[in-house]
Protein backbone atom coordinates (compact mmCIF):
# COMPACT_ATOMS: atom_id res chain seq x y z
CA UNK A 1 0.00 0.00 0.00
CA UNK A 2 1.32 3.69 -0.65
CA UNK A 3 3.45 2.40 -3.36
CA UNK A 4 5.24 5.15 -5.09
CA UNK A 5 4.88 4.77 -8.56
CA UNK A 6 6.93 7.28 -9.28
CA UNK A 7 10.48 6.17 -10.32
CA UNK A 8 13.17 8.59 -9.70
CA UNK A 9 16.56 6.85 -8.50
CA UNK A 10 17.82 9.26 -6.44
CA UNK A 11 14.32 9.43 -4.43
CA UNK A 12 14.11 5.70 -4.57
CA UNK A 13 17.80 5.27 -2.55
CA UNK A 14 16.90 8.09 -0.42
CA UNK A 15 14.07 6.76 1.14
CA UNK A 16 15.82 3.55 1.33
CA UNK A 17 18.22 5.02 3.22
CA UNK A 18 15.72 7.04 5.31
CA UNK A 19 13.76 3.76 6.41
CA UNK A 20 16.71 1.81 7.17
CA UNK A 21 18.41 5.05 9.09
CA UNK A 22 15.24 6.10 11.04
CA UNK A 23 13.84 2.63 11.86
CA UNK A 24 10.95 2.93 9.23
CA UNK A 25 9.43 6.83 7.48
CA UNK A 26 7.24 5.33 5.00
CA UNK A 27 4.25 7.00 5.90
CA UNK A 28 5.33 10.55 6.49
CA UNK A 29 8.21 10.71 4.27
CA UNK A 30 6.86 13.27 2.02
CA UNK A 31 5.68 15.31 4.96
CA UNK A 32 9.10 15.44 6.01
CA UNK A 33 10.42 16.23 2.88
CA UNK A 34 7.99 19.48 2.72
CA UNK A 35 9.76 20.69 6.20
CA UNK A 36 12.43 23.68 5.97
CA UNK A 37 12.05 24.92 2.94
CA UNK A 38 16.07 25.01 2.12
CA UNK A 39 16.62 21.60 3.73
CA UNK A 40 13.71 20.19 1.89
CA UNK A 41 13.64 20.05 -1.69
CA UNK A 42 17.32 21.36 -1.84
CA UNK A 43 18.41 17.89 -2.80
CA UNK A 44 17.50 17.48 -6.25
CA UNK A 45 19.53 20.45 -6.78
CA UNK A 46 22.15 18.79 -4.79
CA UNK A 47 21.87 15.52 -6.38
CA UNK A 48 21.78 17.25 -9.81
CA UNK A 49 24.86 19.42 -9.19
CA UNK A 50 27.00 16.46 -7.66
CA UNK A 51 26.19 13.86 -10.96
CA UNK A 52 29.81 13.10 -12.64
CA UNK A 53 29.56 9.90 -15.01
CA UNK A 54 26.33 8.95 -13.09
CA UNK A 55 28.11 8.78 -9.83
CA UNK A 56 26.72 11.06 -6.93
CA UNK A 57 27.66 12.21 -3.89
CA UNK A 58 25.05 13.98 -1.57
CA UNK A 59 25.31 15.67 1.70
CA UNK A 60 21.59 15.58 3.63
CA UNK A 61 20.97 16.90 7.30
CA UNK A 62 18.84 13.97 8.19
CA UNK A 63 17.27 12.80 11.85
CA UNK A 64 19.38 14.61 13.93
CA UNK A 65 22.59 13.55 11.68
CA UNK A 66 24.38 13.89 8.43
CA UNK A 67 22.61 11.66 5.62
CA UNK A 68 25.49 10.68 3.06
CA UNK A 69 25.02 9.03 0.17
CA UNK A 70 28.15 7.70 -1.68
CA UNK A 71 28.94 6.93 -5.46
CA UNK A 72 26.88 3.52 -5.94
CA UNK A 73 23.80 4.60 -3.78
CA UNK A 74 25.29 3.28 -0.16
CA UNK A 75 23.89 5.56 2.90
CA UNK A 76 25.39 6.14 6.18
CA UNK A 77 24.40 7.98 9.22
CA UNK A 78 27.14 10.78 10.61
CA UNK A 79 27.18 10.55 13.68
CA UNK A 80 28.80 13.43 15.47
CA UNK A 81 32.57 12.86 16.88
CA UNK A 82 31.67 13.98 20.47
CA UNK A 83 28.58 11.20 20.86
CA UNK A 84 30.16 8.19 21.52
CA UNK A 85 29.02 4.78 22.55
CA UNK A 86 28.37 5.33 25.41
CA UNK A 87 25.37 8.42 24.70
CA UNK A 88 22.98 6.40 23.03
CA UNK A 89 19.65 6.96 23.47
CA UNK A 90 17.26 5.94 26.46
CA UNK A 91 14.07 4.78 26.11
CA UNK A 92 11.71 6.85 28.68
CA UNK A 93 11.11 5.53 31.99
CA UNK A 94 7.31 5.27 31.76
CA UNK A 95 7.78 3.11 28.19
CA UNK A 96 5.16 0.71 27.44
CA UNK A 97 5.51 -0.98 23.86
CA UNK A 98 2.58 -0.70 21.43
CA UNK A 99 2.14 -3.92 19.46
CA UNK A 100 1.54 -3.43 15.74
CA UNK A 101 -2.06 -4.14 16.10
CA UNK A 102 -2.77 -0.91 18.71
CA UNK A 103 -1.35 1.26 16.84
CA UNK A 104 -3.99 0.07 13.82
CA UNK A 105 -6.68 0.56 16.27
CA UNK A 106 -6.06 3.19 17.72
CA UNK A 107 -5.60 5.41 14.72
CA UNK A 108 -9.10 3.65 13.98
CA UNK A 109 -10.94 4.73 17.01
CA UNK A 110 -9.43 8.20 16.28
CA UNK A 111 -11.22 8.07 12.41
CA UNK A 112 -15.21 8.82 11.77
CA UNK A 113 -17.48 6.20 11.46
CA UNK A 114 -16.61 4.66 8.29
CA UNK A 115 -15.02 1.95 6.36
CA UNK A 116 -11.60 0.29 6.84
CA UNK A 117 -9.41 -1.77 4.63
CA UNK A 118 -5.44 -2.40 3.67
CA UNK A 119 -4.54 -1.91 7.46
CA UNK A 120 -0.87 -1.72 8.75
CA UNK A 121 0.91 -1.31 11.64
CA UNK A 122 4.16 -0.77 13.01
CA UNK A 123 4.71 -0.90 16.83
CA UNK A 124 7.02 -0.22 19.62
CA UNK A 125 8.61 -3.52 20.55
CA UNK A 126 12.43 -3.59 19.54
CA UNK A 127 13.16 -5.76 16.64
CA UNK A 128 14.90 -8.44 15.82
CA UNK A 129 18.40 -6.48 15.34
CA UNK A 130 17.33 -4.56 18.89
CA UNK A 131 16.26 -1.69 17.18
CA UNK A 132 13.06 0.34 18.26
CA UNK A 133 11.02 1.01 15.07
CA UNK A 134 9.59 4.04 14.40
CA UNK A 135 5.81 3.58 15.30
CA UNK A 136 3.19 4.39 12.30
CA UNK A 137 -0.04 2.97 11.07
CA UNK A 138 -1.79 3.21 7.86
CA UNK A 139 -5.13 2.15 6.32
CA UNK A 140 -7.66 2.97 3.64
CA UNK A 141 -10.85 5.14 5.09
CA UNK A 142 -13.80 5.26 3.20
CA UNK A 143 -16.59 7.56 5.14
CA UNK A 144 -18.78 7.22 1.70
CA UNK A 145 -17.22 10.01 0.12
CA UNK A 146 -14.66 8.01 -1.59
CA UNK A 147 -11.26 6.00 -0.25
CA UNK A 148 -8.81 7.69 1.57
CA UNK A 149 -5.39 6.93 2.58
CA UNK A 150 -4.14 8.10 5.87
CA UNK A 151 -1.46 7.05 7.46
CA UNK A 152 0.15 8.34 11.12
CA UNK A 153 3.90 8.37 12.56
CA UNK A 154 5.17 8.76 15.98
CA UNK A 155 8.74 9.89 17.06
CA UNK A 156 10.38 12.32 19.24
CA UNK A 157 12.52 14.88 18.83
CA UNK A 158 14.72 17.09 20.51
CA UNK A 159 13.17 20.19 22.47
CA UNK A 160 13.91 23.63 20.38
CA UNK A 161 16.55 21.52 18.15
CA UNK A 162 16.66 21.87 14.15
CA UNK A 163 13.63 19.08 13.51
CA UNK A 164 11.61 20.66 16.06
CA UNK A 165 12.03 24.08 14.23
CA UNK A 166 11.71 22.96 10.51
CA UNK A 167 8.22 21.09 11.70
CA UNK A 168 6.81 24.29 12.82
CA UNK A 169 7.54 26.25 9.47
CA UNK A 170 5.56 26.13 6.30
CA UNK A 171 7.87 25.29 3.41
CA UNK A 172 8.71 27.37 1.00
CA UNK A 173 6.10 27.34 -2.18
CA UNK A 174 9.32 27.95 -4.53
CA UNK A 175 9.89 24.04 -3.95
CA UNK A 176 6.51 22.85 -2.45
CA UNK A 177 3.41 24.38 -4.03
CA UNK A 178 0.50 23.86 -2.09
CA UNK A 179 -3.04 25.56 -1.84
CA UNK A 180 -2.54 26.42 2.14
CA UNK A 181 -0.82 26.24 5.00
CA UNK A 182 -0.85 27.58 8.59
CA UNK A 183 1.40 26.81 12.01
CA UNK A 184 -0.36 27.26 15.50
CA UNK A 185 0.24 26.92 18.86
CA UNK A 186 -2.14 24.76 21.11
CA UNK A 187 -3.39 25.05 24.34
CA UNK A 188 -0.42 22.99 26.05
CA UNK A 189 2.30 24.61 24.45
CA UNK A 190 2.21 21.95 21.21
CA UNK A 191 3.08 23.41 17.97
CA UNK A 192 1.30 22.21 15.05
CA UNK A 193 1.29 22.63 11.13
CA UNK A 194 -1.57 21.87 8.57
CA UNK A 195 -0.28 21.75 4.91
CA UNK A 196 -2.73 21.10 2.79
CA UNK A 197 -0.77 20.58 -1.02
CA UNK A 198 -0.38 18.24 -3.09
CA UNK A 199 1.78 14.77 -4.23
CA UNK A 200 3.46 15.78 -7.07
CA UNK A 201 5.18 19.21 -6.61
CA UNK A 202 4.49 19.56 -10.50
CA UNK A 203 0.67 18.39 -10.42
CA UNK A 204 0.70 15.88 -13.16
CA UNK A 205 -1.84 14.12 -11.03
CA UNK A 206 -4.56 15.68 -9.14
CA UNK A 207 -3.51 13.66 -5.97
CA UNK A 208 -4.20 16.04 -3.18
CA UNK A 209 -1.67 15.40 0.14
CA UNK A 210 -2.60 16.89 3.52
CA UNK A 211 -0.62 16.83 6.35
CA UNK A 212 0.04 17.90 10.18
CA UNK A 213 2.78 17.75 11.98
CA UNK A 214 2.83 18.37 15.85
CA UNK A 215 5.53 18.43 18.15
CA UNK A 216 4.98 19.34 22.06
CA UNK A 217 6.89 20.87 24.67
CA UNK A 218 8.71 17.53 25.83
CA UNK A 219 9.72 16.38 21.82
CA UNK A 220 6.72 14.37 21.20
CA UNK A 221 6.47 14.21 17.04
CA UNK A 222 3.50 13.02 15.36
CA UNK A 223 2.94 13.58 11.55
CA UNK A 224 -0.85 12.61 10.14
CA UNK A 225 -0.52 12.45 6.52
CA UNK A 226 -4.18 12.10 4.60
CA UNK A 227 -4.58 11.56 0.37
CA UNK A 228 -8.25 12.28 -2.14
CA UNK A 229 -7.14 8.37 -3.54
CA UNK A 230 -6.66 5.35 -1.99
CA UNK A 231 -2.77 5.47 -1.88
CA UNK A 232 -0.79 8.17 -2.02
CA UNK A 233 0.50 7.28 -5.58
CA UNK A 234 -0.54 4.24 -8.74
CA UNK A 235 -4.27 4.70 -7.57
CA UNK A 236 -7.05 7.36 -9.08
CA UNK A 237 -8.51 10.08 -7.49
CA UNK A 238 -11.68 9.09 -5.79
CA UNK A 239 -12.58 12.43 -3.98
CA UNK A 240 -12.21 16.23 -3.89
CA UNK A 241 -10.42 16.45 -0.99
CA UNK A 242 -9.44 14.23 1.66
CA UNK A 243 -11.71 12.98 4.41
CA UNK A 244 -10.55 15.02 7.41
CA UNK A 245 -10.39 18.71 7.82
CA UNK A 246 -7.80 21.21 9.19
CA UNK A 247 -9.30 20.99 12.51
CA UNK A 248 -10.07 17.48 12.53
CA UNK A 249 -6.46 16.35 11.45
CA UNK A 250 -5.15 18.63 14.47
CA UNK A 251 -7.27 16.95 16.30
CA UNK A 252 -6.46 13.62 15.21
CA UNK A 253 -2.67 14.87 15.53
CA UNK A 254 -3.11 15.79 18.95
CA UNK A 255 -4.71 13.05 20.25
CA UNK A 256 -3.27 12.20 23.99
CA UNK A 257 -2.83 8.26 22.78
CA UNK A 258 0.18 9.26 20.42
CA UNK A 259 1.71 11.15 23.08
CA UNK A 260 1.96 8.11 25.65
CA UNK A 261 3.37 5.63 22.03
CA UNK A 262 5.92 8.34 21.96
CA UNK A 263 7.21 7.81 25.28
CA UNK A 264 7.94 4.56 24.72
CA UNK A 265 10.61 5.67 22.27
CA UNK A 266 14.19 6.48 23.01
CA UNK A 267 15.14 9.73 24.22
CA UNK A 268 16.54 11.46 20.73
CA UNK A 269 20.28 11.97 20.87
CA UNK A 270 21.37 16.07 21.10
CA UNK A 271 21.80 17.74 17.78
CA UNK A 272 24.80 18.94 16.30
CA UNK A 273 24.96 22.28 15.13
CA UNK A 274 24.72 21.70 10.97
CA UNK A 275 28.04 22.12 9.35
CA UNK A 276 28.05 25.87 7.28
CA UNK A 277 25.54 27.57 9.59
CA UNK A 278 27.93 30.33 9.62
CA UNK A 279 28.59 30.59 6.48
CA UNK A 280 25.81 33.37 5.35
CA UNK A 281 24.86 31.57 1.71
CA UNK A 282 22.12 34.19 1.09
CA UNK A 283 23.88 37.09 2.52
CA UNK A 284 26.77 36.66 -0.11
CA UNK A 285 24.69 35.70 -3.51
CA UNK A 286 22.68 38.85 -2.97
CA UNK A 287 26.06 40.48 -2.74
CA UNK A 288 27.53 38.77 -6.42
CA UNK A 289 24.67 39.22 -8.13
CA UNK A 290 25.86 41.00 -11.15
CA UNK A 291 24.08 44.69 -11.39
CA UNK A 292 20.58 45.32 -13.70
CA UNK A 293 18.60 42.48 -12.00
CA UNK A 294 15.64 42.72 -10.09
CA UNK A 295 15.65 40.27 -6.95
CA UNK A 296 11.94 38.98 -6.93
CA UNK A 297 12.10 36.49 -4.63
CA UNK A 298 14.61 34.52 -2.43
CA UNK A 299 14.98 32.00 0.69
CA UNK A 300 14.42 32.34 4.35
CA UNK A 301 18.06 30.68 5.57
CA UNK A 302 21.28 32.24 5.59
CA UNK A 303 23.47 29.17 6.37
CA UNK A 304 25.40 26.94 3.30
CA UNK A 305 22.34 27.05 0.64
CA UNK A 306 20.65 29.57 -0.46
CA UNK A 307 18.54 30.87 -3.27
CA UNK A 308 17.12 33.91 -5.11
CA UNK A 309 14.29 34.50 -8.46
CA UNK A 310 15.62 37.25 -10.43
CA UNK A 311 14.71 38.85 -13.75
CA UNK A 312 16.29 40.93 -16.37
CA UNK A 313 13.60 42.23 -17.84
CA UNK A 314 13.60 38.86 -19.90
CA UNK A 315 11.49 36.87 -17.34
CA UNK A 316 11.99 34.85 -13.97
CA UNK A 317 15.55 32.87 -13.48
CA UNK A 318 16.55 30.79 -10.35
CA UNK A 319 19.80 31.22 -8.72
CA UNK A 320 20.73 28.47 -6.78
CA UNK A 321 24.04 28.25 -4.01
CA UNK A 322 25.16 25.21 -1.73
CA UNK A 323 28.19 25.67 0.13
CA UNK A 324 30.03 22.83 1.68
CA UNK A 325 32.95 23.33 4.06
CA UNK A 326 34.35 19.73 3.35
CA UNK A 327 34.47 17.77 0.05
CA UNK A 328 37.79 16.71 -0.44
CA UNK A 329 36.57 12.98 0.25
CA UNK A 330 34.14 13.64 -3.49
CA UNK A 331 36.27 15.12 -5.61
CA UNK A 332 37.32 12.62 -7.92
CA UNK A 333 33.59 12.19 -8.25
CA UNK A 334 32.42 15.85 -9.33
CA UNK A 335 35.78 16.69 -11.14
CA UNK A 336 36.54 14.85 -13.99
CA UNK A 337 38.85 15.01 -17.22
CA UNK A 338 36.77 17.98 -18.44
CA UNK A 339 37.55 19.89 -15.19
CA UNK A 340 39.82 22.81 -14.86
CA UNK A 341 42.37 22.84 -12.04
CA UNK A 342 43.56 26.76 -11.46
CA UNK A 343 47.37 27.72 -10.12
CA UNK A 344 46.22 27.61 -6.68
CA UNK A 345 44.97 24.33 -6.88
CA UNK A 346 41.12 24.87 -7.46
CA UNK A 347 39.20 22.87 -9.27
CA UNK A 348 35.98 24.49 -11.65
CA UNK A 349 33.56 22.24 -13.24
CA UNK A 350 31.10 23.05 -15.51
CA UNK A 351 27.91 21.38 -16.61
CA UNK A 352 24.83 22.57 -18.58
CA UNK A 353 21.96 20.57 -19.09
CA UNK A 354 18.30 19.58 -18.63
CA UNK A 355 16.33 20.92 -15.71
CA UNK A 356 13.48 19.17 -13.71
CA UNK A 357 10.76 20.12 -16.10
CA UNK A 358 9.91 20.16 -20.17
CA UNK A 359 12.01 23.15 -22.03
CA UNK A 360 13.84 23.77 -18.52
CA UNK A 361 17.76 24.04 -18.45
CA UNK A 362 20.56 24.20 -15.93
CA UNK A 363 23.15 26.04 -15.96
CA UNK A 364 26.19 24.65 -12.88
CA UNK A 365 29.69 26.16 -12.04
CA UNK A 366 30.87 23.84 -9.69
CA UNK A 367 34.46 24.54 -7.55
CA UNK A 368 36.61 23.46 -5.06
CA UNK A 369 38.86 24.48 -3.12
CA UNK A 370 42.69 22.22 -2.76
CA UNK A 371 41.11 22.12 0.73
CA UNK A 372 37.82 20.36 0.07
CA UNK A 373 35.65 23.41 0.04
CA UNK A 374 33.45 23.66 -2.26
CA UNK A 375 30.83 26.03 -3.63
CA UNK A 376 28.24 25.32 -6.63
CA UNK A 377 26.05 27.48 -8.15
CA UNK A 378 23.54 26.82 -10.87
CA UNK A 379 21.13 28.93 -12.54
CA UNK A 380 17.52 27.77 -14.36
CA UNK A 381 15.60 29.38 -17.17
CA UNK A 382 12.60 29.37 -14.67
CA UNK A 383 11.43 30.90 -11.66
CA UNK A 384 11.09 27.61 -9.41
CA UNK A 385 12.66 23.62 -10.12
CA UNK A 386 8.81 22.75 -10.29
CA UNK A 387 7.59 24.89 -13.16
CA UNK A 388 8.13 25.13 -17.46
CA UNK A 389 10.93 27.77 -18.69
CA UNK A 390 9.86 31.75 -18.69
CA UNK A 391 13.03 32.21 -20.84
CA UNK A 392 15.22 30.57 -23.34
CA UNK A 393 18.59 30.43 -20.84
CA UNK A 394 18.98 31.90 -17.27
CA UNK A 395 19.39 35.04 -16.86
CA UNK A 396 23.01 34.67 -15.73
CA UNK A 397 25.90 33.82 -17.89
CA UNK A 398 28.48 31.05 -17.24
CA UNK A 399 31.18 33.93 -16.71
CA UNK A 400 29.15 35.58 -13.98
CA UNK A 401 28.70 32.38 -12.62
CA UNK A 402 32.07 31.46 -11.70
CA UNK A 403 32.68 34.72 -10.76
CA UNK A 404 30.16 34.57 -7.95
CA UNK A 405 31.26 30.93 -7.32
CA UNK A 406 35.47 31.33 -7.17
CA UNK A 407 34.40 34.66 -4.97
CA UNK A 408 37.07 34.91 -1.60
CA UNK A 409 34.08 36.06 0.60
CA UNK A 410 32.34 32.51 0.74
CA UNK A 411 35.50 31.45 3.42
CA UNK A 412 35.61 34.87 4.75
CA UNK A 413 34.50 33.45 8.04
CA UNK A 414 36.11 30.41 8.25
Amino acid sequence: MFADQYKDPFEERLAAALHETGGGFDTNRTALAARGAARGRRKRFVRRTAVAGSTASVVLACVGGALVLRPGGTATEAVPSSLTASAKPKPSATATHTTDEQMIETLKSLLPKGDFSEERGQGTEPTHKLKVPAPSAALVFDDGAGAAAIGVTVGRVQPGGTTARQAAQCPDRVYIPYDACKTSRLADGSVVTVLQGYEYPDRRADTKLWSAELVTPTGQHITVSEWNAAAEKGKPVTRTDPPLNPAALTRLAAAKEWRTVANALPAPLPEPELPGSDLHARTNLLALLPKGLKVTDKSSDDGDYAYVVVDDGKGKSMVQVNVQPDMLDSAGDLFGSNSETLPDGTRVAVKQGPGDRGHQVMWTVDTMRADGKRVVISAFNAGTQIEPATRATPALTIAQMRKMALDARWWSVS
